[in-house]
């Protein structure tokens, strides 16, 4: 971070550990118990941070400004366009098409089991938040048809794209952590299955099924509108649906392959034709292509004029500047406590305390992704610590890949107010904090312990 080049953390690790404790403290007394506006909360808590750790007074703003633009800068294009694609899949009465072929597919009672396979599929290539935001539509559809509240179809499919972006090349976190610690790229894409597999039918269906039979919340309204919402008396082929769900998940995954290519020299990254195409795939280019081809695909060819479906694109985003902003201030928070220091303050005194590499790991990346929030930077900054070690150790390809997924699953651990995915989430599913924290926290935390359990025991079976 540029303004603050120069300056270096005077506090020790206990001071810091205690400001980070008493700033996620109050931050939830303002929002649970003084029924503070999140988005309030965040900034004060943040700017109240700030000050208590030291950092220089005329870069406070700049580093609050930095940590808003740089979560939102993202989060707005593709909650916006995705929440779009939704509106237009919901309202032509796709959702609804889909959900009913899944049924007759799975049976209904297995709805929450098909909706997180198809999440496991969608998710390989795709990060969490852009599949979620995908999803949506047709998760809706399903818990609307079924019943049962939403969380009983949502944390699998949300549980089905964490396991995914945080064990499994191509998402940036494993594919750092791989080149930093010199693991076999394709071993891990195995192994990491090995691992997310049995760790989402735990974490993600099992617990997903209790949490939500105890949690029993509505179905949000803001993508279709209203439970009253008309549907297209002949709604689209559930195929088409498909199809439209599938174009930005095919781009971003061609975006996906091409990077990695380029990266391991199998094609020239500098090509224009390689830029082309990368650019074509990249996330929020990617969904701007959806809405346009689903504009016309659902709404111009089925009738529907070009001032409806502006309306209907239009309508579709004011109930979510909420989540925006909200989102855009929890990476407030989590960026300053990253340009504070706290993440590599607690990392750099358990990096030398004599535990065994894989303890010493995970703990190691769960204390960076509780200090900062962000599951990428906690493997990415837990990797480099942990690089040293590794070199100076007699590990086998296989136990190298064990450290890293024992990476992996301490950067998803306990998920707070600190992680714009908490927000994401809890706002898109309409939890208020005490729930999400009951619910999704939990959820990732069992994804931690779980996929830790199984790294541990690939590690032990290496060693023999």
């Amino acid at each position: 971070m540029d303004m603050l080049e120069n300056w270096t953390q005077p506090m020790g690790t206990v001071p810091l550990l205690l400001i980070a404790t008493g700033a996620v403290v109050f931050l939830l007394f303002l929002i649970m118990k003084f029924r503070m506006h999140a988005f309030v909360a965040l900034i004060l808590v943040s700017l109240i941070t700030a000050f208590a750790t030291g950092i220089p007074a005329g870069s406070i703003v700049d580093v609050l400004i930095f940590g808003f633009a740089d979560t939102i800068a993202s989060v707005a294009l593709l909650v916006g366009l995705g929440v779009m694609l939704g509106r237009l899949v919901e309202v032509s009465g796709g959702a609804q098409s889909l959900a009913d072929s899944l049924m007759r597919l799975f049976g209904e009672n297995r709805a929450p089991l098909a909706l997180g396979v198809a999440s496991l599929i969608f998710g390989f290539p795709v990060f969490l938040d852009a599949a979620l935001v995908v999803m949506l539509p047709v998760i809706f559809a399903v818990a609307r048809r079924l019943g049962g509240g939403i969380l009983l179809y949502a944390l699998p499919a949300a549980g089905a794209f964490s396991v995914m972006h945080v064990f499994l090349p191509p998402h940036p976190g494993p594919v750092a952590a791989a080149s930093l610690l010199d693991a076999n790229v394709g071993l891990l894409v195995l192994v990491g299955l090995a691992v997310a597999l049995p760790t989402w039918v735990v974490a993600g269906y099992a617990f997903g099924q209790w949490s939500g039979r105890r949690f029993r919340l509505p179905v949000p309204e803001y993508i279709s509108g209203g439970a009253e919402q008309e549907h297209d008396q002949h709604p689209p082929k559930a195929l088409t649906v498909v199809s439209m769900l599938l174009l930005p998940i095919l781009l971003i995954t061609m975006n996906t392959v091409l990077n990695t290519l380029g990266t391991s020299g199998i094609v020239n990254a500098d090509a224009t034709w390689v830029g082309v195409l990368m650019t074509l795939g990249a996330t929020p280019v990617a969904l701007l292509i959806s809405v346009l081809v689903a504009s016309v695909v659902l709404g111009t060819r089925r009738g529907r004029s070009r001032a409806t479906i502006e309306g209907l694109l239009d309508k579709s985003l004011g109930p979510i500047c909420a989540i925006i902003l909200i989102t855009g201030a929890g990476g407030m928070f989590g960026g300053v406590l990253v340009a504070s220091g706290i993440g590599d303050a607690l990392a750099g005194s358990l990096e030398n305390i004599g535990l065994p590499i894989m303890i010493a790991g995970f703990v190691i990346s769960t204390i960076i992704r509780v200090a900062q929030g962000s599951a990428t930077v906690a493997l990415t900054t837990s990797a480099a610590l942990m690089q040293p070690l590794v070199a100076a150790g007699d590990y086998n390809a296989m136990q190298v890949v064990a450290i890293v997924l024992a990476l992996s699953a301490g950067s998803v651990m306990l998920s707070h107010v600190n992680d714009s995915g908490f927000w994401l989430v809890g706002k898109f599913l309409e939890l208020d904090v005490k729930t999400t924290l009951k619910t999704w926290t939990v959820m990732e935390t069992i994804i931690g312990f779980v996929g830790f359990g199984i790294s541990w025991l690939i590690f032990g079976l290496a060693s023999t």
